[in-house]
C-alpha cells in the first residue's frame, strides 16, 4: 500500500494524558515509517525497454527518490539519467544496455 503526500498517523484530542501521551509515543515511532519514501513504491510491470534512452512514465505525481528493478526477462545492465531529466516529477530516464522487459519498483 502506498501513501502519498504527508499523510501520519491521526492525532485524536483528548483529555486523558496517558492517551494523548501514547499517541505522541506511538506518532514518533510511526511516522518515520510512514513518511519514509521507500515505503511509497509503486511496481510498473511489463515496462519494454529498447537499448540506449528510455522515458518512463513513474506515476508517483512527484519527484522521484528512486527506483530498482523487480523482474527482467533478460540480460541488460541499467543507469538513470535523471540529473539530465526535464520532467523528473513525471518521468524516470533508463538507459539499457540491451532490449529487455522489466518490472520497475519506483519510490
Amino acid at each position: 500500500m502506498a501513501f502519498g503526500g504527508n499523510v501520519t498517523l491521526p492525532y485524536f484530542q483528548t483529555q486523558d494524558k496517558d492517551l494523548s501521551l501514547l499517541q505522541t509515543g506511538w506518532a514518533a515511532q510511526i511516522n518515520p515509517v510512514i513518511t519514509n519514501p521507500a515505503n511509497q513504491t509503486n511496481i510498473l510491470k511489463n515496462i519494454v525497454l529498447a537499448s540506449g534512452d528510455n522515458t518512463i512514465n513513474h506515476l508517483l505525481g512527484r519527484v522521484l527518490q528512486g527506483w530498482f528493478v523487480v523482474g527482467q526477462n533478460a540480460s541488460a545492465t541499467f543507469y538513470d539519467k535523471q540529473s539530465s531529466n526535464a520532467m523528473p516529477d513525471k518521468t524516470l530516464v533508463l538507459n539499457a544496455s540491451g532490449a529487455v522487459t522489466i518490472n520497475l519498483g519506483v519510490f
